[in-house]
């Protein structure tokens, strides 16, 4: 700090005026005015003027260092407020609207603004502002918007004041917000008023402001997007179907996918830091430790499998075991992947029986063609022996000794014929006459009809009904025969165990609401296991000789198939035989 070299006023008689020009440094920051009633002699200006100006600079310059500290003790205690917000809530807008209120009070604008950067949008958005009714409205700007002074400022590097319009008292001044490597976006004070002579120290404490600011910005930004990286692994570690285990090289669970914890029927919570040996079976269990404690395994990226039936996961899955390896390559655990084998198991199951029900079908129609031809062939030559064989019993042109071989020629040549008949039923011969059918109404119509040999052998019939059940576009005749075979099958069944029997007759609508099911079932001898695959090929019987032709059940499934449903043969739980027809819904 110096004085300049002092001016008296030359009229010794009147009061006079000292005035020294106080410099800072090469910079002059004011003027110092001294009065007196009489000129001082040079000797006072010298001395004790000048030590007077000295002392009083000295004064100042302690008031513009107190300010200053008082300035950056308040810009601390702001960002202090700021980063504690930032910490309890981890919500940048929050702490920004504390920083815009805080910083307008500081720097006396009429408003505080904070722009942040939307580098996938390429826009400028309005996050928070001491007058909160511009962030409501969802504000933002181009980033290359030439008009609005936010984008403007992104791109400077230093904080600066917009010049006034003329006749204005106050300014706008801009404050570039810079992370490492990015622009993060702008504050903006609006209507400051910047006192003439301390512009630099201003820009000085909004430089600093901003840089602390983006600091924080950046800093909770790199925050978010670790957060969100980590949200979006859970969320595809959680989205995997299989079961999925983290293991360290002590066996304790470190993390688990949801599919593993809800499969063990605990929390994620409760199994970390759990032997893993503890939520398998022994034989997986004893499988992993061989893994864990196989020598020269260091550093082998290999995975290995295992099939494995496993009673605590409770299935069949495929399991595979991959070292977990640290950044230096080395193994530090391992990632256990079990696939649960059950719906694979059903699939092939069910495309087995598809294989099966296939090759039933070809070999059906197959059969049929062949069969059509031979049963055509025989039929006419039958008919004509009948025919004969009609008129010698109603004639009686024949000895009458002879009486009884003609009975038993005509009831032998009578079942042939109802083969064929039952032969071009089962080739497919006749057409179908569809109509919209009643179910019950055909199944209560064979049970009429059988009614009397139920009775004769003593078997019980019960019917459940469903009363409201939809009708099906049925050949009434053809469905008839295939509840009459299946009626039939269920009263012989019951005839080989010798003692008295039940058949009870279900009809219900499937879960999937599109087919009707009826079901048939006895308290016979059931279906031997080895016959079940063979139930419906025609000519298959496990009746005695003589005592069935073995195409009932098939004309049956013929029937079924033709009108688009399917019949299964199974055995009941409690005893006897099982048959179940599903049959689609007429529209």
């Amino acid at each position: 700090m110096s004085c300049g070299p002092t001016r008296g006023c030359p009229v010794p008689t009147r009061p006079a005026a000292l005035l020294l020009p106080l410099v800072r440094g090469a910079e002059r920051v004011g003027l110092l005015t001294v009065g007196f009633h009489t000129p001082p002699s040079e000797s006072n200006v010298e001395g004790d003027i000048v030590e007077t100006a000295d002392a009083f600079m000295t004064a100042l310059e302690l008031f513009h260092l107190r300010q200053a500290a008082e300035l950056h003790g308040d810009i601390r205690e702001l960002l202090d407020e700021f980063t504690a917000s930032l910490s309890a809530t981890l919500n940048l807008t929050a702490g920004l609207d504390i920083f815009c209120h805080g910083a307008n009070r500081l720097f006396g604008a009429d408003r505080t603004s904070v722009w942040i950067h939307d580098r996938r949008a390429r826009h400028l958005v309005l996050r928070a502002s001491s007058d909160g009714a511009d962030v409501a409205r969802g504000v933002s700007v181009g980033t290359h918007d030439a008009s609005a002074p936010a984008a403007l400022a992104m791109r400077q590097m230093r904080a600066e004041i917009v010049s006034p319009s003329e006749g204005e008292v106050t300014a706008m001044v801009t404050v570039p917000l810079r992370g490492c490597r990015r622009a993060l976006g702008t504050i903006v004070f609006e209507r400051v008023r910047v006192e003439a002579g301390g512009e630099l120290d201003f820009l000085d404490r909004a430089d600093e402001l901003g840089r602390q600011l983006s600091s924080a910005i950046e800093n909770m930004q790199l925050l978010d997007d670790v957060l969100r990286s980590r949200m979006e692994l859970e969320n595809t570690f959680d989205s995997i179907s299989h079961l999925v285990a983290v293991a360290d090289t002590g066996g304790l669970i470190v993390h688990v996918n949801q599919a593993f914890a809800s499969r063990v029927g605990r929390s994620r919570d409760e199994l970390i830091d759990r032997p893993l040996a503890d939520y398998v079976g022994v034989e997986l269990g004893g499988w992993l430790q061989r893994h864990k404690s196989a020598p020269g395994r260091a550093g082998a990226d290999a995975a290995i499998t295992c099939e494995v039936v496993d009673p605590v996961l409770n299935g069949p899955f495929m399991v595979t075991v991959t070292d977990l390896l640290n950044h230096d390559r080395e193994p530090c655990g391992s990632v256990i992947v079990a696939r649960d084998l059950t719906p694979q198991t059903q699939l092939e199951a069910e495309r087995e029986e598809l294989r099966k029900r296939l090759t039933q079908s070809e070999k059906l129609a197959a059969l049929g063609q062949f069969v059509a031809g031979i049963a055509h062939e025989l039929n006419n030559p039958l008919q004509g022996v009948l025919g004969h064989l009609e008129l010698l019993r109603t004639t009686g042109a024949f000895p009458k000794q002879l009486r009884r071989e003609v009975q038993t020629i005509y009831r032998e040549a009578d079942r042939a014929a109802k083969i064929v008949r039952n032969l071009l039923v089962f080739a497919g011969s006749r057409r179908l006459a569809r109509r919209s059918v009643s179910l019950n109404a055909v199944i209560q119509k064979v049970l009429a009809l059988r009614t009397p040999a139920h009775r004769a052998v003593r078997i019980e019939v019960v019917r459940h009904y469903d009363e409201k059940l939809p009708r099906v576009q049925s050949d009434p005749l053809l469905l008839h025969q295939v509840f009459l075979n299946m009626v039939m099958n269920a009263e012989h069944a019951i005839a080989a165990t010798g003692r008295e029997g039940r058949i009870e007759i279900n009809t219900m609508v499937a879960g999937s609401g599109d087919r009707i099911i009826a079901t048939v079932r006895d308290t016979g001898i059931g279906i031997p296991e080895d016959a079940l695959s063979h139930i419906f090929e025609p000519f298959y019987t496990t009746k005695e000789v003589g005592k069935g032709t073995g195409l009932g059940l098939a004309i049956a499934y013929g029937i079924v198939q033709d009108h688009g449903g399917q019949i299964i043969a199974a055995n009941h739980p409690d005893g006897g035989a099982l048959f179940t027809v599903e049959l689609p819904i007429a529209r």
